[in-house]
């Protein structure tokens, strides 16, 4: 890390302290979370808040370094060794302690234990990993993926492991690769199926690509009117195989945007608004790196503007959104990875995101997003708007590509859209628009669970159960009842 970078502010991997602070478990956070991620700096002898180098008292110099050697040392599970070292800064003395990426996690506080002393880095903050991502941890200092496990107590049976097979064949001549004869061997050399004293178990893998057994194993797509979740026109909810679920999302998709045609020389050459390239890849990504520890599913949205694909998981490993863009990849699920190369669905690792944007810049269309949350992933692919108000996705001509067109209009009111209007609070409280939504779909339905509340919104669980906390402190939401039979109710 360069000289200028280290003290040009905060960030991901950077953080100030002007003095070393009495309660080592104020700075001990830092240092955990830095090696439950990609490793970071921490600078004493630096305001925080104004990022003046005050510096550090050279006549304590190093007794303060070894007492920080020793403390870290002694407070982290497992053990974290620092590399400790002064540097000189406009005639000042700072504390550079570097942290690098642990190998062993997940590495907590030892006083506050495992569940509540696990720390990670989220966009320049020390947060505490909640139970979902300490697992994942977990599975990254053992070296192996969820879908490696096997799934115990689930049963193998001969014909689906033939119509995997046979599937994995089919997919690999349409994609033009070689050795098309997939046999029950290869699912046993690739992992996806184990033998054990004699018996054959399925790996998690094995249970994705063949059944709908996992509950979060599936893919709702919906066409939402305008360019936020509060209508939609039309949903659907995919299960089964993953890799068939890709190809019903791709399909609902492009039944539900444009098909329109150019004409070169005498040729009429029909091509959809957005890339179906992108669009593949984007929701093959999701599948492909999504984590399987979280019990959310993964959704495909059209808007009027844009389509919209999320996945479970934040980024995995320390990856950051910077690698992310320059084409980086680390495997968080490696059977997956592994038979969708094979089926030819993943090309190059790391290329899907430059894909997406070479694709949408060969359409003439804008830059495509990516936004990275503490535990999702969205991308997003944007239309050409000004050709939608000229009739694409309107009520008047939805599903111009022959989709099926059920006609309900449904939003977070649950009715029929012929007049009924959202709940506007009337107090002064200042909502964000994520709680408006939450006080809509508790108007409507006051035994709404907050799951159902997260798949209509379309956020996570934990951050719905986070915007619920928050209105109840403020006085806005209060739980009447059980927390399974009782019910909503909005405080005026």
């Amino acid at each position: 890390m360069a000289k200028d970078e280290l003290f040009s502010g905060e960030s991901k991997n950077i953080e100030y302290k002007v003095v070393v602070p009495d309660k080592s478990e104020k700075y001990m956070k830092t240092v955990v979370a830095f090696a439950n991620t990609q490793g970071g700096r921490l600078v004493i002898g630096i305001d925080d808040k104004t990022h003046k180098i005050i510096g550090v008292d050279n006549d304590i110099l190093f007794q303060t370094m070894d007492a920080l050697t020793n403390a870290i040392s002694d407070s982290c599970e497992p053990q974290i060794i620092p590399d400790i070292e002064p540097q000189t800064v406009e005639g000042k003395t700072v504390i550079v302690i570097t942290v690098e990426a642990g190998k062993n996690r997940p590495y907590y506080i030892k006083s506050q234990g495992k569940a509540k002393g696990t720390y990670i880095r989220v966009a320049g903050t020390s947060r505490p990993a909640h139970q979902e991502k300490i697992s994942e941890l977990e599975m990254e200092g053992a070296r192996i993926s969820w879908d490696e496990l096997t799934c115990v107590g689930y049963e193998v049976t001969e014909e689906a492991t033939q119509a995997l097979c046979k599937d994995i064949e089919d997919f690999q001549k349409k994609a033009g690769l070689s050795g098309h004869n997939v046999r029950k061997e290869q699912l046993f050399n690739w992992k996806i199926l184990k033998n054990s004293e004699g018996n054959v178990l399925a790996s998690n893998a094995y249970v994705l690509l063949t059944s709908d057994y996992f509950p979060f194993s599936k893919t709702q797509c919906a066409v939402f009117k305008g360019t936020d979740r509060m209508v939609f026109l039309d949903k659907r909810e995919y299960t089964g195989p993953i890799y068939k679920q890709i190809e019903s999302a791709v399909e609902f998709v492009l039944r539900n945007i444009r098909l329109g045609a150019t004409i070169d020389g005498l040729v009429r050459r029909e091509s959809y608004e957005l890339p179906v390239e992108a669009i593949r890849e984007m929701i093959i990504n999701a599948h492909c790196h999504r984590n399987l520890l979280d019990e959310s599913c993964i959704q495909v949205a059209i808007y009027d503007d844009r389509l919209e694909v999320t996945s479970p998981g934040g980024l995995y490993n320390g990856l950051t959104y910077e690698e992310v863009m320059r084409g980086h990849s680390k495997i968080r699920n490696k059977l997956i990875a592994n038979i969708f190369g094979q089926m030819g669905l993943v090309e190059a690792w790391g290329s899907g995101i430059r894909r997406i944007i070479s694709a949408a810049g060969e359409y003439g269309l804008p830059v495509p997003t990516v936004e990275v949350f503490d535990d999702m992933f969205r991308v997003n692919l944007y239309r050409n708007v000004q050709d939608n108000m000229n009739g694409s996705n309107s009520e008047d001509n939805f599903g111009v590509n022959g989709g099926e067109n059920f006609g309900d209009n449904f939003g977070v009111n649950g009715g029929d859209n012929s007049g009924d209007k959202p709940y506007i609070r009337k107090n002064e409280q200042k909502l964000t628009n994520t709680q408006q939504k939450i006080l809509d779909c508790v108007a409507e339905d006051k035994y709404i669970s907050a799951k159902k509340m997260a798949e209509i919104i379309g956020m996570s669980g934990r951050s719905i159960e986070n915007n619920i906390k928050k209105m109840k402190e403020i006085g806005i939401l209060v739980r009447k009842g059980s927390p399974k039979s009782g019910y909503w109710e909005i405080i005026d």
